[in-house]
């Protein structure tokens, strides 16, 4: 049995949503348990709403509540019995295998970084054409430097290829573009190593128009870089959709339209719907720690759970603590 810890109290729909998906999640497999992490009694009234196993869901008391208006490196610090701080703890001692939660901020600090790891990145799947690719890292190393994407390169691979199924992942480095003597120092620095790398399969340099047609199935970058083109991948795919939607529906042609082609736009707008995906792992930590969106709702963090069985099951905290062990001794 995985045990997931989900900080109930976290998210701007919480503890509805986070309370939803847990449901949704244990019911859909038998192998996850969940602790709900937060106040006790809003969080049982809540669960009264739903029909689950009830030996699959627990709940773990915590007083404290970090509000939105806080600063979070300062909260966790001041409010030891947050449903943040609880929930990292259990995960900390063993009592859980992973957390879902909507901040980032902690992971390294309770948790804690396996030897040899650097930087923690943080490797969202954003969908393409082909499937899905990982972005790391997205936002955990603004100021990264080479020897830091050479590691997010080996971690991003050991996940796509034991969590996703890809027997073998293709590497590229996120360029403007694609021959090898363009790009700023970073990448300059960083190409050769890559190139070195005989664990990876290295493919070169990747624009940011072609990840969305999956020419890569981990795309390294530091996490300036990769929050911006999360950002905007999620912001050109809403709009796209809203437009669509406008166009189908301002006359009578284009709601009869709508009408027939609704089944195929449905598996298109499912595709590229970031919450089918679940939320992002904080790798090179000894225990996951999944980030949900600030605004997730019950099928993110349903899949968020989800995610984390399969990352524990396939111990890739195991594998990347023998990559990077093996890295130094190179």
């Amino acid at each position: 049995m995985i045990r997931v810890a989900v900080d109930a109290m976290g998210g701007d729909y919480a503890p509805d949503e986070m309370i939803r998906g847990a449901v949704e999640a244990v019911n859909r497999n038998d192998n996850i348990a969940v602790l709900l992490v937060g106040q006790e009694q809003i969080i049982r009234q809540k669960l009264t709403e739903y029909t689950y196993p009830a030996d699959r869901i627990q709940i773990v008391n915590a007083t404290e509540v970090i509000s939105n208006d806080e600063v979070p490196t300062l909260a966790i610090r001041r409010k030891k019995d947050s449903s943040i701080v609880v929930g990292m703890n259990l995960v900390k001692s063993g009592e859980a295998d992973a957390i879902v939660r909507e901040e980032l901020v902690g992971g390294q600090a309770i948790v804690g970084r396996l030897p040899g790891i650097k930087r923690p990145p943080l490797a969202p799947l954003v969908p393409t054409v082909e499937g899905v690719s990982l972005l790391i890292d997205c936002g955990a190393n603004v100021d990264a430097r080479a020897e830091h994407l050479v590691q997010f390169a080996r971690m991003g691979s050991i996940y796509m290829r034991d969590v996703m199924g890809i027997e073998k992942p293709r590497v590229a480095l996120v360029n403007i573009g694609a021959e090898e003597e363009k790009g700023n120092a970073l990448v300059k620095e960083t190409m050769p190593l890559l190139k070195e790398c005989e664990d990876i399969y290295f493919i070169g340099s990747i624009e940011a128009r072609d990840i969305p047609y999956g020419k890569a199935d981990v795309i390294v970058c530091e996490a300036f870089v990769g929050n911006v083109i999360l950002k905007l991948y999620e912001g050109v795919g809403s709009a796209l959709i809203q437009e669509i939607k406008k166009a189908m529906l301002s006359s009578t042609r284009g709601k009869m339209g709508a009408l027939l082609a609704k089944p195929s736009l449905k598996n298109v707008v499912r595709k590229f719907d970031s919450s089918e995906y679940g939320g992002a792992p904080l790798l090179g930590l000894h225990r996951l720690v999944v980030k949900a969106h600030g605004s997730s709702n019950h099928k993110e963090v349903c899949n968020a759970i989800l995610q984390c069985e399969t990352f524990a099951r396939q111990q890739i905290s195991e594998k990347i603590k023998t990559c990077i062990q093996a890295e130094g001794k190179e």
